[in-house]
């Protein structure tokens, strides 16, 4: 059973449905021991890192995540939710996230190194380019998915980023470190390769194999 974390900040109805297209079981739950008990977790995200950051440590989900991660069953987190995963970020001031993975949040930026602009937030559909092998992108293929963000993955280890994207800067767009895994974008919005990153996330929590 894959458990969705419900904070107050997350695209809940469209993570859920994408897991009814799939035929999974789920759980929406903001119950720390019914996380817990769970076979895999998914952190969705919509909104600012500061308020979700804030949510997280009132509902006590923090230490339940961070629990959960332990057991070494799988996470991913979605949009917010995998920035969330990391160190900090710089959205309305600094602010410490789970700590996760390494790595910093920043601001895009509006403007490349040739001078071009960019519009800020990135709301659009971009390509995937892979960058290093993974159970969480075996047997796809490179394709287009849809992004919506202000802020990315700047500062980071690049033996933990397994796809990017180019948006004025080279944009990580899916990260994994161990059992937490990470999209920039939102699959459950993104065709037919989204739902194949989700289905091989279920296949992982499944602990289907899945050859890397």
């Amino acid at each position: 059973m894959i458990a969705i974390v419900d904070y107050g900040m997350g695209n809940l109805f469209s993570v859920s449905k994408a897991l009814d297209r799939l035929g999974e079981e789920y759980v929406i739950s903001s119950n720390p021991k019914e996380l817990l008990q769970a076979d895999g977790l998914i952190l969705p995200g919509v909104g600012s890192f500061k308020d979700a950051m804030t949510l997280l440590h009132k509902s006590e989900l923090v230490q339940a995540i961070n629990g959960f991660v332990k057991t070494d069953k799988p996470l991913l987190g979605i949009c917010l939710g995998m920035q969330l995963l990391f160190e900090e970020s710089d959205e309305n001031g600094k602010t410490e996230g789970l700590g996760l993975i390494p790595g910093s949040i920043v601001r895009i930026p509006t403007n490349d190194q040739e001078g071009n602009q960019y519009k800020v937030p990135h709301m659009g559909w971009n390509r995937l380019s892979f960058q290093n092998p993974s159970r969480i992108v075996y047997g796809l293929e490179e394709n287009h998915v849809y992004f919506v963000h202000s802020y990315y993955l700047s500062k980071h280890r690049d033996d933990n980023v397994i796809a990017s994207s180019i948006y004025g800067v080279e944009v990580p767009a899916i990260v994994e470190k161990g059992n937490v895994f990470g999209m920039q974008f939102h699959p459950e919005k993104s065709g037919k390769l989204g739902m194949q990153l989700l289905e091989n996330f279920t296949k992982i929590v499944k602990a289907t194999e899945v050859i890397s």
